[in-house]
């Protein structure tokens, strides 16, 4: 059974460790969401207004392509995750200034791409793990102003359907990265289900975020894509 670190849809350590690779904060941690959220439909004014903050359509769609079909990454060739890589890339030059504080963050996402990809699951997503259990979902939702739920769904052998899921509080860091700190996952397999582990902490930076995807990349440099629900 993977350890409560390895199950959140970033790559998360143990709480107590520190990230030594995370530049350092050019705020005060102590920054809330609340204080910076703002309506929906001004943003999407002021990215109407202002083109240039708002990707180009083909290359969206282009690292949507990319990454379709992938089992989130992991059937992808080292060639084929260096050209998502370069297109993310492309992307992060679209990002809004201070991405932390655009309400576009908020919503349910599927997490359909992961440079590592047994990041998102941990060991459920290794190659053991999956010839056991077959991830169906990959979810994370986040809601303001600071919780955030991370779900991956699977079928046990194909047939018995259980879920792994983490609930955490989101903390801004500075204008791009963000910290959240999970509670033990909880693990339910068909009526049976409990907690287990310890709390785990992630950090990410957004590097992109529109109405349609989300793009971000872990402390240890993982990129994640993630795909608007609905």
């Amino acid at each position: 059974m993977a350890s409560s670190s390895s199950l959140s849809l970033f790559s998360p350590n143990p709480k107590p460790q520190a990230l030594t690779s995370l530049r350092k904060a050019s705020h005060p941690p102590s920054i809330s969401l609340r204080s910076h959220r703002c309506r929906l439909s001004a943003v999407r004014a002021s990215l109407a207004a202002e083109p240039a903050l708002r990707a180009p359509d083909d290359l969206v769609s282009s690292i949507l392509s990319k990454v379709k079909g992938t089992d989130g990454g992991v059937l992808l060739s080292k060639d084929g995750h260096k050209e998502v890589a370069d297109v993310a890339l492309q992307l992060a030059n679209y990002c809004v200034n201070e991405p932390v504080k655009c309400p576009l963050i908020f919503g349910d996402w599927d997490v359909i791409y992961c440079s590592v990809p047994t990041s998102p699951g941990g060991g459920y997503r290794s190659a053991l793990g999956r010839l056991i259990f077959k991830a169906n979902e990959m979810i994370q939702v986040v809601e303001a102003p600071d919780s955030v739920r991370n779900k991956v769904a699977f079928s046990v052998f194909g047939f018995l359907n259980g879920e792994v899921s983490l609930k955490g509080k989101l903390k801004v860091l500075d204008d791009k990265w963000i910290q959240v700190i999970f509670e033990p996952p909880e693990l339910k397999i068909g009526s049976l289900g409990f907690q287990y582990g310890g709390e785990s902490e992630v950090k990410l930076e957004i590097t992109y975020v529109d109405e349609r995807i989300r793009l971000g990349k872990g402390s240890r440099g993982s990129l994640f894509v993630f795909l608007r629900r609905g």
